[in-house]
């Protein structure tokens, strides 16, 4: 890869940079959602790994001390949320070298590390990412809408069909 790596905190200039670079490969990532993890990063809600290219975000991803919903819910255990790197740093090491720092925080807490991933094939990257990292499916089955599905049932492959996946970290 060409360019500095630099493995950081959300920057302000992250919550305005991100939506454009999303918006131009044609993903809706809504500037209110960065501003967001922004206040919770600085209020110690949520911890952010941003890799950045030359100075500017090229990918993200998230961790919260535990999970909300989903099978992990009310465990304890940390959960990575909202996983992304443009596709243009995509297939360059970003995504590994941004879970590296997410698990050893996670680490910090807890032996195990939670996170959820879409079924349809916008997250194809993320499912192989996941797997060759270790992660493995908790058995609940799917997920839809933070509930489990029952079998034969019909569904929407959208962004909230959900499989749920941990990994030791310890």
């Amino acid at each position: 890869m060409d360019g500095q790596i630099c493995l950081r905190g959300m920057l302000w200039q992250d919550t305005l940079t991100l939506p454009q670079d999303f918006a131009a490969q044609g993903w809706n990532k809504p500037q209110e959602k960065y501003v967001q993890y922004y206040q919770e990063q600085q209020a110690g809600l949520r911890t952010i790994c941003v890799a950045a290219v030359d100075g500017r975000a090229a990918g993200y991803a998230t961790l919260v001390p535990q999970a909300a919903e989903g099978p992990f819910a009310g465990l304890g255990i940390p959960e990575i949320q909202d996983f992304n790197v443009l596709q243009r740093h995509q297939r360059q090491g970003l995504g590994n070298r941004i879970l590296d720092v997410l698990e050893r925080e996670a680490a910090r807490s807890c032996d195990r590390v939670s996170l959820a991933v879409g079924l349809h094939s916008g997250y194809g990257q993320a499912q192989r990412i996941y797997v060759k990292r270790g992660y493995l499916p908790d058995g609940s089955g799917v997920w839809y809408r933070g509930t489990p599905l029952a079998p034969y049932v019909p569904c929407c492959n959208d962004d909230e069909l959900l499989l749920y996946f941990s990994k030791s970290v310890r």
